[in-house]
Protein backbone atom coordinates (compact mmCIF):
# COMPACT_ATOMS: atom_id res chain seq x y z
CA UNK A 1 0.00 0.00 0.00
CA UNK A 2 1.67 3.28 -0.96
CA UNK A 3 2.21 6.39 1.58
CA UNK A 4 0.79 9.26 1.15
CA UNK A 5 3.47 12.00 1.76
CA UNK A 6 1.31 14.38 1.66
CA UNK A 7 3.03 17.81 1.00
CA UNK A 8 6.10 16.30 2.26
CA UNK A 9 8.98 17.00 -0.45
CA UNK A 10 12.26 15.96 1.99
CA UNK A 11 11.71 12.77 3.56
CA UNK A 12 14.97 11.67 5.51
CA UNK A 13 14.67 8.07 6.83
CA UNK A 14 17.11 7.24 10.05
CA UNK A 15 17.54 4.05 9.81
CA UNK A 16 19.06 3.96 6.12
CA UNK A 17 21.42 6.63 6.57
CA UNK A 18 23.19 9.17 9.04
CA UNK A 19 22.02 12.88 9.75
CA UNK A 20 24.02 15.05 7.09
CA UNK A 21 26.60 16.81 8.91
CA UNK A 22 26.10 20.41 9.50
CA UNK A 23 22.23 20.32 8.69
CA UNK A 24 21.59 22.77 12.07
CA UNK A 25 24.29 25.20 11.14
CA UNK A 26 23.44 25.29 7.37
CA UNK A 27 19.95 27.00 8.39
CA UNK A 28 21.35 28.94 11.67
CA UNK A 29 22.74 32.29 10.91
CA UNK A 30 26.30 32.38 11.61
CA UNK A 31 28.68 35.10 13.32
CA UNK A 32 29.48 36.81 10.35
CA UNK A 33 25.95 37.73 8.87
CA UNK A 34 24.64 41.09 10.05
CA UNK A 35 26.28 44.82 9.96
CA UNK A 36 28.12 43.79 13.04
CA UNK A 37 28.07 41.17 15.52
CA UNK A 38 25.42 42.70 17.64
CA UNK A 39 22.92 41.93 14.50
CA UNK A 40 24.54 38.42 14.17
CA UNK A 41 23.55 37.48 18.13
CA UNK A 42 20.39 39.08 17.15
CA UNK A 43 19.55 37.11 13.84
CA UNK A 44 21.03 33.75 15.37
CA UNK A 45 18.44 34.17 18.97
CA UNK A 46 15.77 35.28 17.03
CA UNK A 47 15.79 31.85 14.74
CA UNK A 48 16.24 29.87 17.84
CA UNK A 49 12.68 31.99 19.16
CA UNK A 50 14.55 33.16 22.57
CA UNK A 51 14.02 36.34 24.32
CA UNK A 52 17.04 38.22 25.54
CA UNK A 53 15.40 37.45 29.15
CA UNK A 54 16.02 33.89 28.00
CA UNK A 55 19.54 34.69 27.15
CA UNK A 56 19.68 36.78 30.72
CA UNK A 57 18.07 33.70 32.94
CA UNK A 58 20.57 31.56 30.48
CA UNK A 59 24.27 33.46 30.75
CA UNK A 60 23.71 35.23 34.55
CA UNK A 61 24.15 38.16 32.35
CA UNK A 62 21.78 41.39 32.96
CA UNK A 63 19.61 41.78 30.26
CA UNK A 64 20.24 45.15 29.80
CA UNK A 65 23.52 44.48 29.05
CA UNK A 66 21.80 41.17 26.16
CA UNK A 67 19.83 44.26 24.60
CA UNK A 68 23.12 46.90 24.69
CA UNK A 69 25.42 44.15 23.27
CA UNK A 70 22.77 43.79 20.46
CA UNK A 71 22.88 47.46 19.47
CA UNK A 72 26.96 47.80 20.06
CA UNK A 73 25.65 50.18 22.36
CA UNK A 74 29.01 50.10 24.19
CA UNK A 75 28.94 53.39 27.04
CA UNK A 76 26.47 51.47 28.32
CA UNK A 77 28.46 47.81 28.25
CA UNK A 78 31.30 47.53 30.94
CA UNK A 79 35.22 47.35 30.20
CA UNK A 80 36.18 45.60 27.40
CA UNK A 81 37.84 42.43 29.00
CA UNK A 82 33.58 41.94 30.45
CA UNK A 83 32.65 42.62 27.16
CA UNK A 84 34.03 39.78 25.36
CA UNK A 85 33.47 37.54 27.94
CA UNK A 86 29.65 38.40 27.43
CA UNK A 87 30.46 37.88 23.64
CA UNK A 88 31.47 34.70 23.64
CA UNK A 89 29.08 33.29 26.82
CA UNK A 90 26.55 34.62 24.16
CA UNK A 91 27.45 32.94 21.36
CA UNK A 92 28.33 30.08 22.88
CA UNK A 93 24.59 29.93 24.21
CA UNK A 94 23.14 29.96 20.70
CA UNK A 95 25.73 27.47 19.66
CA UNK A 96 27.79 29.52 17.57
CA UNK A 97 31.69 29.64 17.60
CA UNK A 98 32.81 31.54 20.84
CA UNK A 99 36.40 32.56 19.86
CA UNK A 100 34.59 33.51 16.15
CA UNK A 101 32.01 36.00 17.60
CA UNK A 102 34.82 37.53 20.07
CA UNK A 103 37.10 37.64 16.65
CA UNK A 104 34.60 39.51 14.90
CA UNK A 105 33.59 42.11 17.46
CA UNK A 106 37.18 42.89 17.72
CA UNK A 107 37.21 43.74 14.60
CA UNK A 108 33.73 45.56 14.66
CA UNK A 109 34.86 47.54 18.13
CA UNK A 110 38.58 48.27 17.80
CA UNK A 111 40.87 48.55 20.73
CA UNK A 112 40.80 52.08 21.99
CA UNK A 113 42.68 51.66 24.99
CA UNK A 114 40.01 52.92 26.99
CA UNK A 115 40.25 52.53 30.82
CA UNK A 116 38.38 49.75 32.82
CA UNK A 117 35.09 50.00 34.08
CA UNK A 118 33.60 47.75 36.68
CA UNK A 119 29.88 46.27 35.58
CA UNK A 120 26.71 48.62 35.96
CA UNK A 121 25.40 47.53 39.12
CA UNK A 122 28.04 46.41 40.88
CA UNK A 123 28.61 47.16 44.71
CA UNK A 124 31.83 48.47 46.16
CA UNK A 125 32.11 47.21 49.80
CA UNK A 126 34.93 47.69 51.99
CA UNK A 127 36.13 44.80 54.20
CA UNK A 128 34.54 46.41 57.61
CA UNK A 129 37.12 44.30 59.48
CA UNK A 130 39.87 46.25 57.95
CA UNK A 131 38.17 49.61 59.46
CA UNK A 132 37.82 47.77 62.98
CA UNK A 133 41.62 46.86 63.28
CA UNK A 134 42.99 50.27 62.18
CA UNK A 135 40.26 52.59 64.92
CA UNK A 136 41.55 49.12 67.20
CA UNK A 137 45.31 50.32 66.34
CA UNK A 138 44.74 54.14 66.75
CA UNK A 139 43.52 53.69 70.12
CA UNK A 140 46.40 51.31 71.20
CA UNK A 141 48.36 54.29 69.88
CA UNK A 142 46.74 56.77 71.61
CA UNK A 143 46.98 54.69 74.92
CA UNK A 144 50.22 54.39 74.81
CA UNK A 145 51.30 58.25 74.24
CA UNK A 146 48.67 59.43 77.07
CA UNK A 147 50.47 56.66 79.01
CA UNK A 148 54.22 58.01 78.60
CA UNK A 149 52.93 61.59 79.05
CA UNK A 150 50.95 60.82 82.84
CA UNK A 151 54.41 59.13 83.38
CA UNK A 152 56.58 61.90 82.49
CA UNK A 153 54.12 64.34 84.14
CA UNK A 154 54.18 62.58 87.42
CA UNK A 155 58.38 62.13 87.20
CA UNK A 156 58.33 65.49 86.53
CA UNK A 157 55.92 66.56 89.61
CA UNK A 158 57.40 64.31 92.29
CA UNK A 159 60.58 65.89 94.41
CA UNK A 160 64.00 64.87 93.21
CA UNK A 161 65.58 62.39 95.86
CA UNK A 162 68.20 63.67 97.37
CA UNK A 163 70.94 61.22 98.00
CA UNK A 164 73.75 62.49 100.64
CA UNK A 165 76.90 62.17 99.23
CA UNK A 166 78.88 59.69 101.38
CA UNK A 167 82.32 61.39 101.97
CA UNK A 168 84.79 59.25 102.01
CA UNK A 169 86.97 59.50 104.80
CA UNK A 170 90.60 60.09 104.23
CA UNK A 171 92.85 56.62 105.36
CA UNK A 172 94.92 57.13 108.71
CA UNK A 173 98.34 57.57 107.67
CA UNK A 174 100.01 54.66 108.64
CA UNK A 175 103.37 55.48 111.17
CA UNK A 176 106.48 53.82 109.59
CA UNK A 177 107.71 50.78 111.51
CA UNK A 178 109.65 51.96 114.43
CA UNK A 179 108.66 55.82 114.63
CA UNK A 180 107.88 57.20 117.60
CA UNK A 181 103.75 57.10 118.60
CA UNK A 182 102.44 60.80 119.07
CA UNK A 183 99.53 60.45 122.32
CA UNK A 184 97.06 63.38 122.64
CA UNK A 185 96.12 65.05 125.83
CA UNK A 186 94.20 62.43 127.87
CA UNK A 187 90.12 62.73 128.02
CA UNK A 188 88.07 63.63 131.49
CA UNK A 189 86.08 61.17 132.84
CA UNK A 190 82.54 60.75 132.56
CA UNK A 191 80.52 62.24 135.30
CA UNK A 192 77.89 60.07 136.92
CA UNK A 193 74.62 61.44 137.24
CA UNK A 194 72.47 59.66 140.33
CA UNK A 195 69.76 62.11 140.56
CA UNK A 196 66.63 60.86 138.35
CA UNK A 197 64.73 62.72 135.91
CA UNK A 198 61.60 64.28 137.15
CA UNK A 199 58.42 61.71 137.08
CA UNK A 200 55.40 63.59 135.46
CA UNK A 201 52.05 62.09 134.97
CA UNK A 202 51.17 61.07 131.83
CA UNK A 203 48.38 63.15 130.42
CA UNK A 204 47.86 66.14 133.62
CA UNK A 205 49.62 68.63 131.05
CA UNK A 206 47.34 67.75 128.48
CA UNK A 207 44.77 67.84 130.80
CA UNK A 208 45.58 71.39 131.95
CA UNK A 209 46.35 72.60 128.85
CA UNK A 210 43.29 71.50 127.41
CA UNK A 211 40.77 73.29 130.13
CA UNK A 212 40.18 70.33 132.10
CA UNK A 213 39.95 70.75 136.10
CA UNK A 214 42.18 69.59 138.78
CA UNK A 215 39.69 66.87 139.83
CA UNK A 216 39.31 65.64 136.29
CA UNK A 217 43.02 65.23 135.59
CA UNK A 218 43.40 63.73 139.45
CA UNK A 219 40.41 61.19 138.30
CA UNK A 220 42.08 60.02 135.31
CA UNK A 221 45.43 59.80 137.04
CA UNK A 222 43.34 57.38 139.35
CA UNK A 223 41.79 55.16 136.12
CA UNK A 224 45.36 55.27 134.94
CA UNK A 225 46.47 53.81 138.46
CA UNK A 226 43.36 51.49 138.61
CA UNK A 227 43.62 50.33 134.65
CA UNK A 228 47.55 48.76 135.16
CA UNK A 229 46.69 47.89 138.54
CA UNK A 230 43.89 45.43 137.36
CA UNK A 231 45.06 45.20 133.45
CA UNK A 232 45.46 41.50 132.65
CA UNK A 233 48.08 40.31 128.97
CA UNK A 234 48.85 42.99 127.13
CA UNK A 235 48.37 46.81 128.09
CA UNK A 236 47.67 49.07 125.28
CA UNK A 237 50.30 51.87 125.91
CA UNK A 238 49.12 54.50 123.57
CA UNK A 239 45.50 54.75 125.88
CA UNK A 240 46.90 54.25 129.05
CA UNK A 241 49.06 57.40 128.01
CA UNK A 242 45.51 59.20 126.29
CA UNK A 243 44.05 58.73 129.91
CA UNK A 244 43.20 62.10 131.12
CA UNK A 245 42.83 63.88 127.73
CA UNK A 246 39.54 65.80 126.75
CA UNK A 247 36.68 65.05 124.94
CA UNK A 248 36.59 66.37 121.37
CA UNK A 249 34.02 65.09 119.10
CA UNK A 250 35.17 63.75 116.28
CA UNK A 251 31.87 62.63 114.34
CA UNK A 252 27.97 62.77 115.49
CA UNK A 253 26.92 63.39 118.88
CA UNK A 254 23.64 61.49 119.93
CA UNK A 255 22.00 60.90 122.72
CA UNK A 256 21.33 64.27 125.39
CA UNK A 257 22.01 67.73 124.63
CA UNK A 258 25.45 69.04 127.04
CA UNK A 259 22.95 70.71 129.38
CA UNK A 260 21.07 67.54 129.91
CA UNK A 261 23.97 64.93 130.01
CA UNK A 262 24.99 63.04 133.51
CA UNK A 263 28.58 63.75 132.04
CA UNK A 264 29.35 60.11 130.20
CA UNK A 265 30.01 60.76 126.91
CA UNK A 266 31.01 56.70 124.80
CA UNK A 267 33.38 57.43 121.85
CA UNK A 268 33.07 54.74 119.40
CA UNK A 269 36.70 53.87 118.09
CA UNK A 270 35.62 51.71 115.65
CA UNK A 271 32.35 50.75 113.85
CA UNK A 272 30.44 49.33 117.08
CA UNK A 273 26.12 48.64 118.41
CA UNK A 274 25.57 50.44 121.37
CA UNK A 275 22.23 49.97 122.84
CA UNK A 276 20.60 51.60 125.63
CA UNK A 277 17.86 50.61 127.77
CA UNK A 278 15.88 52.10 130.30
CA UNK A 279 15.10 50.24 134.16
CA UNK A 280 12.31 48.59 132.70
CA UNK A 281 13.94 47.38 129.61
CA UNK A 282 12.57 49.84 127.58
CA UNK A 283 14.87 50.53 124.67
CA UNK A 284 15.97 54.54 124.62
CA UNK A 285 18.63 54.15 121.87
CA UNK A 286 19.91 51.82 119.54
CA UNK A 287 22.13 52.71 116.84
CA UNK A 288 25.47 51.34 115.05
CA UNK A 289 27.81 54.01 115.30
CA UNK A 290 30.34 54.41 112.99
CA UNK A 291 34.52 54.91 114.28
CA UNK A 292 34.36 58.81 115.60
CA UNK A 293 30.54 59.19 116.80
CA UNK A 294 29.73 59.23 120.31
CA UNK A 295 26.33 58.52 122.77
CA UNK A 296 25.82 61.49 125.52
CA UNK A 297 24.11 59.79 128.40
CA UNK A 298 21.74 61.77 129.89
CA UNK A 299 20.34 61.74 133.34
CA UNK A 300 18.19 59.61 133.55
CA UNK A 301 18.22 57.02 135.87
CA UNK A 302 18.64 53.14 135.77
CA UNK A 303 20.04 53.27 132.41
CA UNK A 304 22.52 50.37 130.98
CA UNK A 305 24.50 50.21 127.81
CA UNK A 306 24.80 46.98 125.92
CA UNK A 307 27.78 47.02 123.20
CA UNK A 308 28.58 44.27 120.61
CA UNK A 309 32.19 44.90 121.36
CA UNK A 310 33.28 46.50 124.69
CA UNK A 311 36.67 47.54 123.45
CA UNK A 312 35.58 49.53 120.53
CA UNK A 313 34.20 52.16 123.15
CA UNK A 314 36.25 54.58 124.95
CA UNK A 315 34.68 56.29 128.33
CA UNK A 316 34.75 60.11 128.91
CA UNK A 317 33.44 60.99 132.11
CA UNK A 318 33.53 64.98 133.00
CA UNK A 319 34.84 65.57 129.82
CA UNK A 320 38.19 63.81 130.14
CA UNK A 321 39.14 60.23 129.11
CA UNK A 322 38.89 58.10 132.29
CA UNK A 323 39.18 54.72 130.69
CA UNK A 324 37.14 51.97 127.97
CA UNK A 325 34.15 49.40 128.41
CA UNK A 326 34.69 46.43 130.10
CA UNK A 327 31.83 44.47 129.62
CA UNK A 328 29.24 44.07 126.91
CA UNK A 329 26.82 45.20 129.63
CA UNK A 330 27.67 48.18 131.77
CA UNK A 331 25.12 50.54 133.49
CA UNK A 332 26.07 54.15 133.24
CA UNK A 333 25.49 54.66 136.96
CA UNK A 334 28.85 53.11 137.56
CA UNK A 335 30.46 55.10 135.04
CA UNK A 336 29.32 58.17 136.64
CA UNK A 337 30.55 57.25 140.22
CA UNK A 338 34.09 55.98 138.73
CA UNK A 339 34.73 59.44 137.45
CA UNK A 340 33.79 61.12 141.01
Amino acid sequence: MPLDTGSVRHLHLVADAEPEEGFASFDQPSVDEGVDIGAALRAARTFRGLTTQDVADATRIRQSYIDALEDLRLEELPSRPFTIGYVRAYATLLGLDGEAAVLRFKNDVPDEGGELRAPVGVRHERDPRLALILIAGMLMVGAILLWNVAQRAMDKDAPATQVAANAAAPPAALAPVGSAVSLGAPLPAPVESTTPEPYKTPGLDDAAANGGSADAANAASKARATALAAGEGEIDAAHVAALGSSFKPRGVVHGAAAADSSGVILLARKAATLVVRGADGSVYFARQLNAGEAFRAPRTAGLTADVSDPSNFDVYAGGVLTGRLTASTTALSKLVKSAA
